[in-house]
């Protein structure tokens, strides 16, 4: 099973950097846009100096892979290598395939779209624990030596970037670039959280007893019982607490209507909830 979850993983992480790849070749370069990270720093030199992005992203990746390696171990280092070397790779391979050339003349769609995939791509990559590599690296050493908080350096980094390119970009294309940032920092987010969002339920009534058999019952979820006294009546009891995914909410609500119609409710969402039912296998005694 280990194994299996290993080769999970590590394609999740090529799956990620193709469609990182696939951003860059099909919608960032043929429509001029620029981007914060390694990709971003790459535009630069390739405007300024006529480097190659690929040589240079496998160049710069490669440095700050044995940056990474030396200051945080060889633990980071291990699932950081498949990035490094692979999106550099794959990013050439595209960039020789005429059909992968602009798909959209209009900026704001090329956006999107890039977003979207740039913001999935790094997603998944960090789900199967791994980074994506290059401007990755540099705030968390700064994190590790400085103390320095890791996404207000890579914000600032990224900023940094989106101004060198003023050099070769005009004000428009500097906007489009910082809406292009924004967009694959919610994509990435949501991604991150994909899956993992529940919902948290509290009920305070005096039928707890009841409530707690029929979630255990009919829903098979796990019930948690908090002792609590009523503000004004004083009155002893306990609060019941469990967590369902969104479709059992409306089962759940469902079941306390029917037992409690007075029953006073709290519902949470949560980001993520680890544990038996969730992350591990039900057990029965």
């Amino acid at each position: 099973m280990k194994n299996l979850s290993n080769v999970k993983n590590i394609l999740w992480i090529l799956a990620g950097n193709t469609a990182y790849a696939m951003a860059v070749t099909m919608f960032i370069l043929p429509n001029g846009l620029i981007t914060g990270g390694t990709t971003g720093l790459a535009l630069f030199f390739y405007h300024q100096f006529g480097l190659p992005i690929q040589a240079f992203v496998t160049v710069f990746n490669v440095a700050m892979f044995l940056v990474g390696a030396w200051v945080l171990g060889k633990r980071f280092a291990l699932t950081t290598i498949i990035s490094t070397f692979y999106y550099p790779f794959i990013l050439s391979v595209f960039q020789g395939i005429p059909a992968l050339g602009q798909m959209t003349r209009d900026n704001l769609l090329a956006v999107i779209f890039a977003g979207l995939l740039i913001g999935g791509g790094i997603g998944v990559v960090i789900r199967a624990g791994a980074s994506t590599g290059g401007m990755d690296i540099p705030p968390l050493v700064l994190n590790k030596k400085m103390g320095l908080s890791v996404s207000g350096t890579m914000n600032g980094m990224d900023t940094a970037i989106l101004l060198l390119q003023m050099v070769f970009s005009d004000k428009e294309m500097v906007l489009y670039g910082i809406l292009l940032v924004l967009t694959y920092t919610t994509v990435l987010n949501k991604v991150l959280l994909l899956g993992q969002a529940r919902m948290q339920v509290k009920i305070v009534s005096a039928y707890y007893e009841e409530i707690n058999q029929a979630i255990a019952s009919e829903l098979d979820r796990g019930v948690t019982l908090f002792r609590s006294r009523t503000g004004h009546l004083k009155r002893d009891g306990y609060v019941v607490m469990s967590v369902v995914n969104n479709r059992e909410l409306a089962q759940l609500n469902h079941l306390i209507q029917k037992i409690d119609p007075q029953a006073f409710i709290v519902i949470n969402q949560v980001n993520e909830v680890r544990g038996r039912g969730f992350t591990l296998k039900k057990e029965y005694d």
